[in-house]
This record gives C-alpha cells, structure tokens and sequence, in this order.
C-alpha cells in the first residue's frame, strides 16, 4: 500500500514540475494578478539573468520526469531538492500565502529522499 501511495504522490509531485518547468519555455499560464512587489523585483532580475531560467526548467523537467519513475526517483528526488529549497525561501520570504503548499512539496521531496537513503549512500562515503 505504501508503494502504491508512494507512486501515486510521485506522479502528482514529477507532473507539477514538468508542467512548471515547460511553462516557463512556453509561458501558456498566465501570472497571477496578486503578486507582491517584491516578488515581481525578484523575477525582473532572474529574467536579466538570462540562462538561469532555462536552467531552472530544465532541472524541473528532468527532474520530474526522473521522480515519476521508481528506477531513477532517487536522482530525481536530489536534482529537484534545491529548486525546492529556492521554492521554500521565497514563500518564507517574499510571498507567505504560498508557503503550506511549499511546504508540503517539501515534505513529499524529503519523504522520497528518506526512502531512497540507501542509494546516497556511496557518494558520501
């Protein structure tokens, strides 16, 4: 039953990331009309950057894809983990209302990290 939910939670969590990281190739969802000041500070000055948003997609799709499956989770679940502390901070910091979703992708990427601690192993030895 645990491996069923794992998938199911897997799945949900790898299309998020895939769907977030094509938008940000093919911008087909629009913003939200409620976005801080700050907030939007912050994306202007990403957007000068002009390689890291490729590169955070491109992380985001990879890395979603690779969470779907049961083979390559682990990898998956590390290569999504510091879009996902980026993703925490700046709810924590600029736009709170978004924190508790946040927070539970957080806690599902930690969970799968947890349950694939044994193939991490190797690279910290």
């Amino acid at each position: 039953m645990k491996k069923k939910i794992l998938f199911v939670v897997s799945l949900l969590f790898g299309l998020m990331f895939i769907n977030s990281g094509l938008n940000k190739f093919f911008n087909y969802m629009p913003p939200p009309d409620n976005i801080p000041e700050k907030m939007l500070k912050v994306m202007e000055a990403f957007m000068t950057i002009v390689w890291l948003m490729p590169l955070i997609a491109v992380a985001e799709i990879v890395g979603g894809i690779l969470f779907i499956t049961n083979k390559y989770r682990a990898l998956g679940a590390i290569i999504i983990f510091p879009v996902m502390v980026g993703i925490v901070l700046t709810h924590l910091i600029l736009a709170p209302s978004g924190l508790p979703i946040a927070l539970v992708l957080f806690a599902i990427n930690i969970w799968v990290i947890i349950e694939n601690r044994e193939k991490y192993l190797p690279m910290v030895r």
